[in-house]
């Protein structure tokens, strides 16, 4: 096979979690465009029914969507089936479904918290669970998972600890499904983005510019289709040899 058709997608599904918005979107516009079929998994049915006319009209693609919240295993069970129901499999999944917020450690009620890694650790442990016995059971697949470089730093000048802890389980979660169905020919990766322009970083806050921007040493932030390039890398056979690994795409801001 030559090296630029290990990058094609054609004849492969991939499941998009938080496909609707920001960076899960650009992913399943990348992937899409690369040929795979979508399918787009967010909580909002209206918006992702929108997403996914556009993106087939765009593409040309196979594109359905299916209205997920992935804290309840009952719709990531439902996801997977009718993924498989519609196209026959899942190649990939995309865990880009997720939340944060600013928060003082002193006094973060235990709702918050129990919200956010429902979210951000839970819903992609149940994801991956469910897919992971679909793609085990074929011998094949690619897990793609969005972390943080708030896994690795602490971020200021706000304070989001529970974010920071989540994005640092995202990680180990990714490194031991990793290892523990790598003779499955399963993969399983982590992509760990900068400040990106979306609505969770709320970058439009003047008075943080100077952290999220200025001292990122390329001094600026990142458009959500610069993380794309890496998860179709991630998703395709052109990384077939790489799983467990975590992919820093930051702007070179977690170098000082």
């Amino acid at each position: 096979m030559a090296i630029m058709d290990k990058f094609s997608m054609q004849g492969k599904v991939s499941v998009v979690t938080g496909g609707s918005n920001g960076i899960g979107l650009a992913i399943a516009e990348g992937l899409a465009e690369a040929g795979s079929a979508i399918v787009i998994a967010a909580r909002d049915g209206a918006r992702n029914t929108a997403v996914a006319e556009d993106l087939r009209r765009k593409t040309g693609v196979k594109v359905i969507a299916v209205t997920t919240d992935v804290a309840s295993r009952d719709d990531i069970e439902r996801l997977s089936e009718t993924a498989i129901a519609e196209f026959g499999q899942i190649d990939v999944l995309i865990n880009s479904a997720g939340i944060g917020f600013h928060a003082d450690a002193l006094k973060l009620p235990d709702a918050d918290w129990d919200r956010l890694f429902s979210i951000n650790l839970e819903g992609m442990w149940k994801a991956c669970q469910i897919v992971g016995r679909h793609m085990v059971g074929r011998g094949k697949g690619s897990i793609v998972n969005i972390g943080s470089i708030s896994g690795f730093i602490i971020n200021r000048p706000q304070w989001h600890s529970p974010y920071g802890i989540s994005k640092a389980a995202v990680h180990h979660l990714t490194r031991s499904l990793a290892a523990e169905w790598a003779t499955a020919g399963v993969r399983v990766n982590a992509i760990a983005p900068g400040y990106v322009k979306t609505g969770i970083a709320s970058t439009e806050y003047e008075d943080y510019r100077h952290y999220w921007r200025d001292e990122v040493p390329m001094r600026r932030y990142a458009r959500a289709d610069e993380i794309a390039p890496t998860a179709l890398l991630l998703a395709s056979d052109a990384s077939s040899f790489t799983t467990g690994s975590v992919f820093v795409v930051d702007g070179g801001y977690t170098l000082w």
